[in-house]
């Protein structure tokens, strides 16, 4: 009778281990948004891993064995203000050592190649950072 019980527990987890596919993220092209709309960008480029609402829980987010960034979480880690310079650099390439991996683009050649001009990437920038600004939790 143990024995038979402990042979249905074997195949109960083998069949869970059978169910469990890793998550495949598929990547797509990048394509051009509306250098003007922060929110725009954010969805189209960042909320694939950050998640719509920027807590680090998009659908590509389970693919990690690090989970992306809460972003929501900025600004409470920076002693309550939030670090736009920071977050620009990070998104600009200036921060290469924080940001930028096998995981994570950098995003500063990303959203050149999207852009007609180099001012359109700051404005790219600029808008980004504000909407992640919007995202801060209380």
């Amino acid at each position: 009778m143990r024995i038979s019980m402990l042979f249905v527990l074997f195949l109960g987890s083998l069949t869970l281990l059978a169910q469990e596919k890793p998550a495949v993220v598929e990547k797509i092209p990048i394509t051009p948004t509306s250098p003007a709309s922060g929110k725009e960008m954010f969805n189209h480029y960042c909320a694939s891993c950050h998640g719509i609402s920027g807590k680090g829980d998009g659908p590509a987010a389970a693919s990690f064995k690090k989970a992306p960034r809460d972003l929501t979480k900025l600004a409470r880690d920076n002693g309550g203000k939030f670090p736009a310079n920071h977050v620009a650099a990070t998104l600009s390439l200036e921060d290469c050592c924080v940001h930028g991996s096998k995981v994570m683009p950098v995003w500063g050649p990303i959203l050149s190649s999207v852009s007609h001009t180099p001012g359109e990437e700051q404005q790219r920038i600029s808008n980004l950072v504000k909407y992640i600004e919007t995202l801060q939790a209380p």
